[in-house]
């Protein structure tokens, strides 16, 4: 079994990352990434989270597997458990055998879905206090989420995601706290919107910030560590009493992800009030 000492997240180094196929509308293959400058970008954001306290643990790159680097979506870890993502797309689907030997290494214990069921991780999988707010349509199935609801005791309210720019949760929602959460509305159907709104403290994304993958944010307590380019955010998250941390996060945009997209909590996120 695992054990944390302080807030730990799994990365992976963009060694091999790449726009090679499209599966979401943010990718071009005429709209190719810069590896350097991936490189600089995935380093500056890993060492950010290290001056925040972070414990950072990586798991090696493979060659192939472009969006291994957006760790988010391996799994959902709740206490020592992962339970691993079953990918829509076929190109993401060899990552997940890799996935698997790295948990096993560090001792969790890993379950897979039922056959026939789609689910992409934390990207679509998210608790505010002890509820689990779960994306599906795009990329997850409502039954997967429902599922996983039953094997952790826990609540899940499923949230129908409408646009396909903000295809996984993480990418228009963000819990900050159990009571707290960053969003963007205009990513989700009516009964979404309503329960999302159920969240006492909610924070809304503009447009155009959203398109920056504001709501695609890292929680370290009271800090938030997001893409550069979005100042509205940033100025309400200081008037909600949290430090925000922007970082240049472009080349990675150009696949659909940002600063959570390339995380992976190990050890539960702060915001959750595991049960």
């Amino acid at each position: 079994m695992p054990m944390f000492t302080r807030p730990t997240i799994l990365m992976c180094p963009p060694d091999f990352y790449g726009i090679e196929y499209e599966i979401n509308p943010w990718m071009n293959r005429s709209v190719p990434s810069d590896l350097a400058k991936s490189r600089e970008q995935w380093q500056a954001l890993h060492d950010l989270l290290v001056s925040l306290g972070v414990d950072v643990r990586l798991m090696p790159a493979a060659e192939g597997l472009p969006d291994l680097v957006f760790t988010a979506n391996a799994g959902l870890v709740w206490r020592e458990t992962v339970f691993l993502a079953s990918f829509r797309h076929a190109a993401r689907q060899g990552e997940t055998p890799l996935d698997a030997t790295w948990f096993e290494s560090q001792g969790f214990r890993i379950e897979s879905l039922p056959a026939g069921m789609n689910f992409e991780g934390a990207g679509d999988a998210l608790f505010c206090g002890d509820t689990l707010y779960a994306g599906y349509l795009v990329r997850s199935d409502a039954s997967a989420m429902q599922w996983l609801g039953d094997r952790m005791g826990c609540r899940v309210i499923p949230l129908q995601l409408t646009d396909d720019r903000f295809y996984h949760l993480d990418t228009c929602f963000c819990p900050l706290a159990h009571d707290t959460a960053i969003w963007h509305p205009l990513a989700f159907d009516d009964y979404a919107r309503r329960a999302v709104s159920q969240i006492p403290n909610l924070i809304a994304v503009s447009e155009a910030e959203a398109a920056r993958f504001a709501c695609n944010a890292v929680v370290v307590g009271r800090d938030v560590v997001l893409n550069a380019g979005c100042p509205q955010l940033e100025a309400d998250l200081r008037a909600n009493g949290f430090t925000p941390h922007a970082t240049e996060l472009g080349e990675f945009l150009k696949a659909g992800g940002s600063a959570k997209c390339l995380t992976l909590r190990l050890d539960g996120e702060d915001a959750a009030v595991w049960l």
